[in-house]
């Protein structure tokens, strides 16, 4: 990651098998990151796709600049009602995110 730290861009895209804490302390605070969920998560149950999906978040941690997304395409397999379910949890828990940080102001 270091070797892309200063080029000249505004987000780097991380493949799911990169940390993004660690990501985003080698990029620093003017660059955002993309990703990283493993694709593959989209076949768990439910319960388990939400604790990929927290464990992404919770590594991207709370300063903006994350851009929630699959660290490498979709599969064709995926159902789409898992691709609906990531979703709509991702906009849950960011949301509940925003809105206790804009009551702790």
């Amino acid at each position: 990651m270091e070797c892309v730290a200063d080029l000249d861009v505004d987000v780097i895209g991380v493949d799911w098998r990169s940390p993004l804490g660690a990501v985003r302390r080698v990029l620093g605070p003017t660059k955002a990151v993309q990703g990283n969920l493993d694709p593959a998560a989209l076949f768990a149950p439910p319960g388990e796709l939400e604790r990929h999906i927290d464990a992404v978040l919770d590594s991207a941690g709370p300063a903006p600049g994350h851009i929630f997304n699959l660290g490498h395409g979709i599969w064709p397999e995926t159902d789409p009602d898992s691709v609906a379910r990531l979703v709509d949890y991702v906009h849950e828990r960011t949301s509940l995110a925003a809105a206790a940080r804009g009551a702790s102001k």
